[in-house]
């Protein structure tokens, strides 16, 4: 346990004193809600407003906190993934520079250093992540705020497990990469893609039907679930209580995926639940035990 620790407390350092690491990490998130808020809002504002039965009209607060609250989902969804990968880079580096060899041939079991990497990976993506979730709570407290406080803590676990799957998948990528190159180009992919088949850029529904049955097998699409529907549903507590009808509200959920479905059927929240932390373990069983197969061909 001891190693472990150290381990760990090494990669953190290390990860925190690499300023290349931590700001490419930290920024990703800001530069996500700039441009979320300056380009996407009224795109999304309009969206709702093409769904209110006609002659009905909601206050700007509320749509700001509709707007606010998929803005605010969309960015966590996003970056507790991306900031997983970026912080996962030193793994990688490790290898490159050489460092890693140093610690194969020491005494360390195998799986001992596997998680001090995923742990490090972990707490680093953890206070980057929490950090944007507290700086897009203040962003919706400035347009309109319908957050209970059992909405924020919902939040801050939905963002908490899927750093933990972000890096588990993360940890077993970046296990097969070798070089700097690979590190870059397999970055680049995902902050490209991994917005898109999650459900943050552009939600589900949109899809097409056939994308829709594809895209419901990912644990991320789930995640995004989670994250947008802790994070709106103050906004439809409100909106249901000066009577807007159900089958608006009921619309509106599923056009930004707060309701998902798997070949037609709801998904429950406990189900959600259940896919992300499922796949989260399963992932971290295959990063620990490739590690463990590695070192047994290498002896």
């Amino acid at each position: 346990m001891k190693i472990f620790r150290e381990l760990t407390r090494r990669n953190i350092i290390l990860f925190f004193k690499d300023k290349g690491m931590f700001f490419t990490s930290l920024i990703t998130p800001a530069i996500l809600l700039v441009l979320y808020a300056t380009f996407l809002g009224n795109v999304f504002k309009d969206s709702f407003m093409t769904v209110l039965p006609e002659g009905l009209k909601l206050s700007d607060e509320i749509l700001n906190g509709l707007v606010g609250g998929q803005l605010m989902s969309s960015i966590l969804a996003v970056s507790c993934v991306t900031v997983a990968f970026c912080s996962n880079m030193l793994m990688v580096q490790d290898k490159v520079n050489g460092s890693i060899k140093d610690l194969t041939i020491s005494p360390v079991k195998s799986s001992t250093l596997a998680l001090s990497y995923y742990f490090a990976t972990l707490v680093s993506t953890l206070i980057i992540c929490l950090s944007a979730t507290a700086i897009c709570l203040v962003y919706v407290a400035s347009i309109g705020w319908f957050m209970s406080a059992c909405d924020v803590l919902m939040l801050v676990l939905d963002v908490f497990l899927l750093v933990m799957f972000g890096t588990a998948l993360s940890s077993v990528i970046h296990f097969f990469l070798s070089s700097q190159g690979q590190m870059s180009a397999v970055g680049t992919i995902i902050s490209a893609g991994y917005g898109f088949i999650c459900g943050a850029y552009m939600p589900i529904s949109s899809f097409s039907e056939g994308l829709q049955k594809v895209l419901s097998f990912l644990p991320g699409t789930y995640g995004t679930s989670l994250v947008r529907s802790h994070s709106v549903r103050g906004t439809f507590e409100e909106m249901k209580s000066i009577g807007l009808p159900d089958d608006a509200i009921n619309s509106m959920k599923d056009g930004i995926d707060c309701n998902m479905y798997f070949f037609g059927r709801e998904v429950d929240t406990s189900v959600k639940y259940l896919v992300l932390v499922l796949s989260t373990v399963v992932l971290i069983a295959i990063y620990v035990a490739l590690n463990a197969n590695k070192r047994k061909k290498r002896r």
